[in-house]
């Protein structure tokens, strides 16, 4: 059987959190070439590459976040271990790691979230960003407990995965004050070479957006695409043209970017998945946020 050096781990641990091997020295009190040599001996067992250099820091690899996550926990669990022993009450909150799919808006994202210090028991809250098959591959080795996406488990990803609908949204196009009043009026004829900011067409959203303009035969100029909906947002808000959003944020999207509802695509529906290795949801936290997405969306 092949064991684990948790010293080892140890060191790489404090070196991801601080992002540089100096402060890890300052933690741990020790020399900086011990570090680095004793996490070249971790990554040499793991067979994987956990650091690479961004300038003065060190910033972890795909496969590096992943085993942070494992850190995370055996050290946590190492903590409650000796409060349990010692007869003391941690009063460790639950931790619950979520995944956000890029192509799901974060406004959305960080209200449905809030729901989770909604429970009896304290949450520690951490989320990560990314594409779903990576985010949906974290899920499948247990390092994500939830992932969130507009779209379910894709069938050529090869993940036991469970998808629970939390809701929908229809979608509204915004605006700043001159355009939207310029653009509201016969709507949507108006759109017709209308300046336009979309997702990229890996997105959901921009799929039903394109269906919707063929079959409203309008032809908008596209004049920005972005995988990240607060820069699509950004660029909005500065009148480059108009872009889409959720019709249930729609009041928190004009005071936040400070602009004005144009008015909505009929017809064109965004759903939301919580993402389990669950059929049945049973961490409190997930449920809670389930819970309140539904009422949120489905209301």
């Amino acid at each position: 059987m092949e064991w684990l050096n948790y010293h080892h781990l140890l060191y790489f641990w404090s070196v991801a959190k601080h992002g540089t091997v100096a402060k890890a020295c300052e933690e741990l009190r020790l020399t900086q070439p011990t570090i680095s040599a004793q996490i070249r001996v971790l990554e040499d067992t793991l067979g994987e590459k956990l650091f690479v250099r961004s300038g003065r820091y060190l910033v972890l690899t795909e496969m590096g976040r992943v085993v942070f996550k494992y850190a995370e926990d055996i050290f946590s669990l190492g903590q409650d271990l000796l409060n349990t022993v010692k007869g003391r009450s941690s009063g460790k909150p639950i931790r619950l790691a979520v995944g956000i799919a890029d192509a799901v808006p974060k406004l959305l994202a960080s209200q449905l979230l809030k729901s989770a210090f909604s429970v009896a028991h304290a949450t520690r809250l951490v989320c990560w960003e990314g594409k779903l098959d990576h985010l949906l591959a974290d899920l499948a080795i247990h390092g994500l407990d939830l992932v969130i996406s507009d779209t379910p488990a894709p069938p050529n990803i090869k993940v036991q995965a469970y998808h629970h609908l939390m809701g929908e949204s229809g979608v509204t196009f915004f605006a700043p004050a001159k355009m939207a009043a310029r653009y509201r009026r016969n709507f949507p004829r108006s759109l017709e070479s209308a300046p336009m900011l979309l997702p990229t067409t890996n997105a959901m959203l921009r799929r039903l957006l394109d269906e919707w303009f063929v079959r409203n035969d309008i032809h908008p100029t596209v004049v920005g695409e972005f995988e990240d909906s607060a820069t699509l947002k950004a660029f909005g808000q500065e009148g480059y043209g108009l872009f889409p959003g959720s019709s249930v944020m729609e009041k928190e999207i004009c005071r936040q970017s400070q602009v004005q509802v144009v008015s909505r695509a009929n017809s064109v529906t965004q759903r939301f998945y919580a993402i389990t290795v669950e059929r049945r949801l049973k961490h409190p936290a997930v449920l809670a946020i389930v819970e309140s997405a539904r009422q949120k969306l489905l209301a």
